[in-house]
């Protein structure tokens, strides 16, 4: 969670030189969503992480220089510059790439689990989903699929207050949730890093035992913007300040405590040092040949 929100702040100074292409989108306020349900999952497992979910590709491998060279567009990015932001995919990490379109890989990653099943393989999927993408056709029609097939996929809905600057209750009626679809649903504090660690644990064993899908809903708050760009001046400072206090890090260093553990007292240190040796050989990384442009492309 901290090597999270260390990246993206990085990445924000980064944003603000203007050498990133594209926009930031921060996770701040909600790491725990995505890391603690990550961990979660074994290595045979398979996750397709959304636009937030930096975390849980740095779970899965993902190491700081790839992610400075892709949002740096430069040659040697995992997308060789054709990309930006976290869409890119490891196929040997269990690691799918992100797309734009809200909800659609809620049906992709059913058809990577009903894959599992058809093979015999004792493996989940997982993909996140926020307020905004629950309401797309692609979330019920995936989750709707998963759950007649009774196939081994776990949903996790960030419920993070906002769908860009529509907050929940202009558009949708109730909560968030798929009982609608029939799909085994639990809530949870999305910013205590244990409780959700150990909800998408539970959903994960329901789904090995071929009881169907889960879907996990992280009842949490997006602290930035939809993303850098975007001043968030319609979200009252009030209710940015109640969950400020909810911060899942201190808690999850309170947690810690109270077991008698606490982080190494380098860390942090230690990755701002590990996160500005990757930015800095990221900008020194070269940009993508021109001539090359059209390789990998199946026609022009």
């Amino acid at each position: 969670m901290l090597l999270t929100r260390l990246a993206e702040e990085r990445l924000v100074k980064l944003f603000r030189q203007g050498q990133t292409l594209g926009s930031i989108y921060r996770s701040l306020g909600q790491e725990a969503t995505a890391c603690a349900t990550a961990m979660a999952l074994g290595p045979e497992d398979v996750i397709a992480p959304m636009i937030r979910n930096l975390g849980s590709m740095f779970v899965r491998g993902a190491t700081p220089l790839e992610i400075f060279l892709q949002y740096l567009g430069r040659a040697t990015g995992p997308t060789g510059g054709r990309e930006h932001n976290n869409h890119f995919g490891s196929v040997a990490r269990g690691l799918l790439a992100p797309t734009s379109m809200l909800g659609a890989l809620i049906p992709v990653m059913a058809g990577v689990a009903l894959s599992f099943r058809q093979k015999g393989e004792h493996r989940v999927a997982m993909t996140w989903i926020g307020d905004g993408g629950s309401s797309t056709g692609a979330f019920y029609e995936g989750l709707n699929f998963a759950v007649v097939q009774k196939l081994p996929l776990i949903v996790v809905g960030e419920s993070n207050g906002y769908a860009f600057s529509t907050p929940p209750d202009r558009q949708m009626a109730g909560r968030m949730s798929a009982r609608s679809q029939g799909a085994f649903t639990l809530t949870v504090d999305g910013n205590d890093a244990a409780a959700v660690y150990a909800a998408a644990a539970q959903a994960r064993q329901r789904c090995l035992e071929g009881k169907g899908p889960a879907f996990l809903v992280c009842e949490t708050f997006r602290m930035k913007g939809h993303a850098e760009h975007d001043d968030q001046r319609y979200v009252d400072p009030g209710l940015l300040a109640e969950w400020a206090a909810k911060d899942p890090l201190p808690r999850f260093e309170t947690w810690l405590a109270h077991r008698g553990w606490a982080p190494a007292p380098d860390l942090r240190p230690r990755l701002e040092a590990e996160l500005l040796a990757a930015a800095e050989t990221a900008l020194a990384a070269p940009w993508p040949d021109p001539a090359t442009l059209e390789a990998g492309v199946f026609s022009t």
